[in-house]
């Protein structure tokens, strides 16, 4: 029971036996550990060595501030060095450095120039600076690795002078570009915007008169058309009353002169006269309830009543002579004789002006009739060629915003274009010129030394991992334990003599002085490194 509860015990870190291990195995372990850091350091020295060129060039920024001048092209720095770079490290501009500097000319023609361009590519290094203000970039640093130092600095230099100049040239290209568009632009919204505007003269002057702005207008005359109308028609009833008046006048006359004469001639007149200005009297009174006394008609009434007031009295009145009574008697024979008198003729004269003033008048409110319907019709239509007008001037105006707006657009970027052929934009300036490099950068030498004891460390551990699952031989009565489960009754010393003790001493004193020899290799080493790496 003791035995199986030891077998389930988990089994404890035993130092005792790993120095038993150490203390086999020093010498298993010793020379793959040397000879593991001795491979490392040693091609550390074989590998080519590469120099490491670099520059430093600042991103300007643009001498014109924003507000005043916007620029017409892309201002992302990442974006535009990333198109830089891909411009820069093309197969033609890379090919053209080559052949420039000849960088591959120990290659003897055995790499292709695919394989020359691939090599230069992983080469070239790109590293952007940050300014710790804006988290924006304010520079970037260009490096090129290369076996010969000089040729290092002379390709970084190469590098450098095609980043700035593809820049400025990209830029200049760039805002002539942005520039000919916004022309293209702009020439294409002019025409838009004349279109619309020969539209809009066309549809105003295809209704004129109806046009909104003339509505007031329109509304005016007609109001003074309605008006004008009103008055021709009041005259035109006061006319036909005037020419019921002459024709009952002249009746009147026309009676008087078909009945049968009396005695004294100039009754007879006397008593026409009379009626006639009856009739006229009525006539005034009449006039006088619409008109004022200045009115014509009424002026023609009052002017008629006086006349014939005085020839009313010219037949009362006493004869002065013999002649004078033969001659109102002769008048009044002939008035009642049927001789036309003076106020009968005046009166006929007077019935035809009115005839031709009512034609005349009939004819105006035709006139007048036939233009109330035309401005009718026009504010008629007012709403609707309102509407149409609007729709066509909101689009003139659209396309005048749109051109304006362009126009403005074309002007800056005109300025902005001026500033980029001035380099007066954001331009890249060689901070830092390619310094030339002292010691190479790859092998890092001290760094493979480190690594060659930690590879030798592991290929020692290993080998003498190795050595002890191959050997199968016990050397401790614990280990005899677990593998015979019968109890150790007694133990038999070692027996060694003294060609034994000798052979242990030398023993000894080997794996001392090989890891003497060892680590003081992989000192002097690691010095010569530091030294001279």
């Amino acid at each position: 029971m003791p035995e199986e509860l030891e077998e389930q015990a988990p089994q404890q870190f035993d130092l005792s036996r790993y120095l038993d291990i150490a203390r086999r195995r020093y010498l298993h372990f010793l020379i793959p550990f040397f000879l593991g850091w001795l491979i490392v350091w040693g091609a550390s020295w074989v590998l080519t060595p590469l120099y490491k060129s670099g520059t430093l060039i600042l991103v300007d920024e643009p001498s014109m501030p924003a507000n005043l001048i916007t620029p017409n092209v892309n201002d992302n720095l990442q974006d535009r060095l990333q198109n830089l770079q891909q411009q820069i490290l093309s197969r033609t501009r890379l090919l053209t450095i080559i052949d420039k500097l000849g960088l591959f000319k120990g290659a003897g023609g055995k790499l292709t120039p695919d394989q020359q361009v691939g090599i230069m590519r992983k080469s070239i290094d790109l590293e952007l600076v940050l300014d710790t203000q804006n988290q924006g970039v304010s520079s970037f640093r260009i490096s090129y690795s290369a076996a010969d130092p000089h040729i290092a600095q002379q390709t970084t230099n190469e590098l450098a002078k095609l980043f700035i100049n593809e820049n400025s040239r990209q830029r200049e290209a760039a805002s002539e570009n942005a520039t000919q568009f916004i022309q293209s632009q702009v020439a294409s919204a002019r025409a838009s915007l004349a279109a619309q505007d020969t539209k809009v003269h066309e549809f105003q002057a295809a209704h004129q008169g109806e046009l909104p702005d003339q509505a007031a207008t329109n509304l005016q005359i007609l109001s003074g058309l309605q008006a004008q109308l009103q008055n021709e028609e009041d005259s035109l009833n006061t006319a036909r009353q005037q020419r019921v008046y002459y024709q009952s006048l002249i009746q009147q006359y026309q009676d008087i002169q078909g009945q049968t004469g009396s005695a004294d001639g100039e009754s007879a007149g006397l008593a026409a006269i009379n009626q006639q200005l009856d009739t006229l009297r009525k006539q005034l009174a009449n006039l006088r309830t619409r008109y004022t006394d200045r009115y014509p008609e009424v002026q023609n009434v009052i002017s008629e009543i006086a006349r014939t007031e005085s020839e009313r009295k010219a037949l009362i009145g006493k004869p002065a002579n013999a002649s004078g009574s033969r001659a109102r008697t002769n008048a009044s024979r002939q008035f009642t004789q049927g001789v036309p008198s003076t106020s009968q003729l005046q009166a006929q004269s007077q019935l035809q002006a009115n005839q031709a003033e009512i034609a005349n008048r009939e004819r105006t409110i035709a006139g007048l009739k036939r233009r109330i319907d035309v401005y009718q019709a026009r504010l008629n239509n007012e709403p609707i060629v309102a509407q149409q007008l609007a729709d066509l001037t909101r689009g003139y105006e659209q396309s005048k915003e749109n051109f304006d707006d362009l126009l403005k657009k074309e002007n800056e970027s005109q300025i902005a274009t001026r500033m980029e052929h001035l380099q007066a934009g954001a331009r890249f300036t060689v901070l830092d010129p390619p310094d030339l490099p002292i010691k190479p950068y790859s092998p890092n030498r001290l760094k493979m030394c480190a690594g060659g004891i930690g590879a030798g460390i592991v290929l020692g551990a290993l080998v003498v991992f190795l050595f002890e699952f191959l050997d199968d031989r016990v050397y401790s009565d614990k280990a005899l334990r677990e593998l015979i489960p019968a109890a150790v009754i007694s133990e038999i010393p070692e027996i060694v003599n003294r060609a034994d003790q000798r052979r242990n001493r030398r023993k000894i004193v080997l794996g001392w002085a090989i890891a003497v020899i060892v680590f003081g290799a992989i000192l002097c080493g690691s010095a010569f490194t530091y030294l001279h790496g």
